[in-house]
């Protein structure tokens, strides 16, 4: 390709992620700007007048540090609980020959039919009735063992499945049991799946909105979509400046994340294929 056209190509490029980039960017270089010049129209691509009041008062109207906290322990620990259910339960249907295998897995697919809001009332019921709503149990539990998890196993079946043969028969004969095998080799080379799994997890954890407002009551209990709902003023209309520094907050580690790692993410997505 000429010049000419790599050139040509990435102004397109450029172009049409304009849409995409703008919000984030009118998202940031709003926080920083007080309310009037916000609500200005045209809006101002950069701030005229720098303030950090809306970051102030994030941290003065509620617990934001403890919120802030709460999502990340919340989705580092589903994150974490899903890639062990989903690697042990993914390699148990891919690798393991029992009786019914094909049709169990089918069933457990059909938990990403179900849709979150059919079930949330019966969840409410079951953990209401263990003691634990206004705690953390639900927004844990509930991704490890329900449809979050099932698409992971999905994926992490699907890598196991191209795994050469060979490789197994090689360790038993190393004197490897099942569980060693899937230790010492399998989990090993299924790290572009792990990577993959991880990273849709944890975005759908810090993004979870339904079960943190069905379960949780007390602020200091909140995470961060729900406590973002709450910046209002005395009248209940929005406090543009805090709510666009809260959400600021919220979404750049989250993007940079994702930046670092999207290009193990396509990968472990494109190793898993649609092989069996």
């Amino acid at each position: 390709m000429s010049v000419r056209a790599k050139t040509a190509l990435y102004g397109l490029l450029c172009l049409m992620a304009v849409p995409f980039v703008f919000p984030t960017w009118w998202m940031v270089t709003s926080s920083v700007k007080p309310v009037s010049e916000i609500l200005s129209w045209p809006p101002s691509p950069v701030p005229t007048t720098f303030s950090l009041d809306g970051y102030r008062e994030v941290f003065e109207i509620q617990p934001f540090a403890q919120q802030y906290f709460n999502s990340a322990y919340i989705a580092l620990v589903v994150t974490v609980g899903t890639m062990a259910v989903s690697a042990l339960a993914g390699y148990a249907f891919a690798r393991i020959r029992f009786p019914g295998a094909n049709p169990l897995f089918l069933f457990v697919l059909t938990g990403l039919l179900i849709p979150s809001e059919v079930t949330i009332v019966p969840l409410f019921q079951m953990f209401n009735t263990w003691g634990m709503i206004d705690t953390h149990w639900p927004l844990i539990l509930v991704p490890i063992l329900g449809a979050p998890s099932v698409l992971a196993t999905f994926i992490m079946r699907q890598f196991f499945l191209a795994l050469p043969d060979e490789l197994e028969e090689a360790g038993r004969l190393d004197g490897l049991g099942r569980f060693a095998i899937f230790w010492r080799i399998a989990l090993p080379l299924a790290r572009p799946a792990l990577g993959a799994v991880a990273i849709f997890t944890f975005l759908h954890s810090w993004n979870l909105y339904l079960e943190p407002i069905v379960f949780l009551t007390t602020p200091a209990n909140f995470t961060l979509p729900q406590a973002l709902t709450q910046f209002v003023d005395a009248y209940g209309g929005p406090m543009w400046d805090v709510q666009l520094s809260a959400a600021s907050m919220t979404a750049i580690p989250v993007l940079i994340v994702f930046v670092i790692a999207q290009r193990q993410f396509i990968e472990g997505l494109a190793h898993t294929g649609l092989k069996g």
